[in-house]
């Protein structure tokens, strides 16, 4: 699909459901996946972070796309219900599960808890033995050290997550002491945005690493093997994807050697991927509600901002603010060379509302329409959506040609259909997933 096809569909989408809006193309998610299955083949499983973008329409287009999903909460464990997935499919993460998220899980039948910590380990116990149940576990490891490079480190400092390697080995014996509790395999989660191919390979490496040292301290013969990826994405101009190609001539080496030791041999080694898969799918269009010029400066004002989308804002563990990548949706005269600094701001009333600084664009006018580049992953979800109480966005998924609006439950106002020729499996132009959410 060319960039004027998917500016078509935005427009379409902006017209028809309103802005502002987040689109979400899944054939940019079948590409992207398509690509790890063609470097990794199968002997890499694929695991999608709900946390990245939880909406269940999106979840339900994921099953059978991915191997598995990673969860972490309650909450997204009902989404995934919901949305159709297989419990036994699903791990669960996260450094603060209470006492009711771990039960239910393990009433669900979560196919493998994380472990991180002791307390959740004896809680875990406690209540699969009370259930009559044996719940396979994951134990998740703090590295003492990776190499750099990642744009969040998780390794060598004091964490909430996982379990300390330098105490690991004293931990991981009280829990395969725990009779309510199966030890499957481990998880570690390296970092997060990293675009540097050789750290990311060397980083594999070393968690493949650490694994056969743990499994064979402890004479694992592990089900499952999680590495967080943390495979980044180009959001900033100058930024270059991930060569996966050079990542993966390094990885199916080492998993060749690894795989020969037999404890090995069956082993599902899964990586957990969020942005990924979905960030470079995702678009999110706002209006200009007006313009100005103040003290030389060319301001934009839009009907969306911070309040939907926090990270192109900038702080959303962003070190230094840069502008994501964003386009104006038909540029008019046919010249793309015309263009302007420009400042992209929200409706919000505070000076931290800012989607970009002194960004080039055609020259703005109240009515365009901007697209924020690499908006599928960690935008509304991750939004203070209730800041000044402006209307929540739309979201729509394109299917092909296809406009399915899947706005969850907290959208405004009631369902607007699509015109007939674009209503696949619509409830009054809403994809059932989201039907169901709203009830």
């Amino acid at each position: 699909m060319t960039r004027s096809d998917e500016d078509e569909l935005l427009k379409r989408a902006a017209d028809r459901f309103g802005t502002p809006c987040f689109v979400y193309f899944t054939q940019r998610i079948e590409q992207r996946i398509s690509l790890l299955r063609t470097n990794f083949g199968p002997d890499l499983g694929l695991s999608y972070a709900v946390k990245a973008n939880p909406n269940p329409a999106l979840l339900e287009w994921l099953s059978g796309e991915v191997d598995h999903l990673d969860i972490s909460s309650a909450g997204e464990l009902r989404l995934a219900q919901e949305a159709g997935w297989d419990p036994a499919l699903l791990s669960f993460t996260g450094p603060s599960k209470r006492e009711a998220e771990i039960r239910e899980a393990i009433r669900a039948g979560v196919g493998h808890l994380v472990i991180e910590s002791l307390r959740e380990a004896r809680i875990a116990d406690r209540i699969a033995r009370q259930a009559a149940r044996v719940q396979p576990v994951l134990v998740r490891i703090s590295p003492e050290s990776l190499p750099k490079g990642f744009g969040d480190q998780m390794a060598g400092k004091p964490t909430p997550f996982g379990i300390d390697m330098e105490v690991a080995h004293d931990a991981i014996s009280i829990i395969q002491s725990l009779t309510g509790l199966s030890l499957a395999g481990f998880h570690i989660y390296a970092g997060t945005q990293c675009l540097k191919a050789d750290v990311i390979a060397e980083t594999y490496r070393h968690l493949l690493d650490i694994f056969a040292r743990l499994c064979s301290a402890h004479d694992v013969k592990p089900a499952m093997l999680v590495m967080g990826s943390g495979l980044g994405v180009p959001y900033h101009q100058g930024e270059t994807p991930v060569d996966l190609r050079f990542v993966s001539r390094m990885l199916n080496g080492e998993l060749s050697t690894f795989r020969k030791e037999p404890r090995f041999t069956n082993a599902k080694i899964v990586l957990e991927l969020g942005r990924y898969l979905v960030s470079q799918a995702g678009y999110f269009v706002t209006r200009v509600v007006s313009t100005k010029t103040s003290r030389g400066r060319r301001i934009a004002i839009c009907d969306g901002g911070m309040n939907n989308h926090l990270p192109a804002s900038g702080h959303f563990g962003m070190v230094m603010r840069r502008s994501y990548r964003m386009h104006s949706i038909g540029v008019r005269n046919g010249s793309a060379d015309e263009t302007e600094a420009v400042d992209v701001v929200g409706p919000l009333c505070t000076s931290i509302d800012r989607l970009a600084s002194g960004v080039e664009l055609p020259r703005l006018d109240e009515g365009d329409l901007i697209a924020v580049h690499n908006s599928g992953a960690y935008g509304l979800t991750a939004s203070p959506v209730h800041f000044i109480s402006h209307p929540m966005p739309e979201e729509v998924m394109v299917v092909a040609d296809t406009l399915l609006r899947i706005t969850r439950s907290f959208a405004r106002g009631p369902a607007r259909a699509c015109d007939s020729e674009d209503a696949v499996r619509l409830v009054d132009g809403t994809h059932p997933a989201a039907a169901n959410q709203n009830a």
